[in-house]
């Protein structure tokens, strides 16, 4: 969980500290928008692999996110100016949202 105020900015970096090829285990961190269904959301990206497990048909459910991150690569993601609510956050690559790599942001 990760705890905001409205109207801030907020500053998420996702690290890959792997040592796998990113075709076997990638990384990337999307933002959702509030009431978006995490486990829906990464069963579309499952068949996404062209655009790295970003489903073009579900883009109007994302806040913001990274590139599909190989080994030992880091990108930051900058949020400004959200509403109060509940984001929830997920790991797309496929399985990683089913073994709990997912989480929400609180904006108060």
């Amino acid at each position: 969980t990760i705890e905001a105020k409205a109207g801030e900015t907020i500053k998420i970096v996702l690290n890959n500290t792997g040592t796998l090829p990113k075709e076997a285990m990638g990384h990337n961190l999307v933002v959702l928008k509030p009431g978006t269904d995490g486990a829906a959301y990464c069963a579309a990206a499952m068949t996404a692999k062209a655009t790295d497990y970003v489903p073009e048909s579900l883009k109007d459910q994302d806040v913001a996110h990274t590139a599909l991150l190989g080994p030992r690569k880091s990108e930051e993601i900058i949020l400004k100016d959200l509403k109060a609510g509940e984001y929830p956050y997920v790991c797309s690559f496929p399985a990683h949202f089913a073994v709990g790599m997912k989480g929400v942001l609180i904006v108060k």
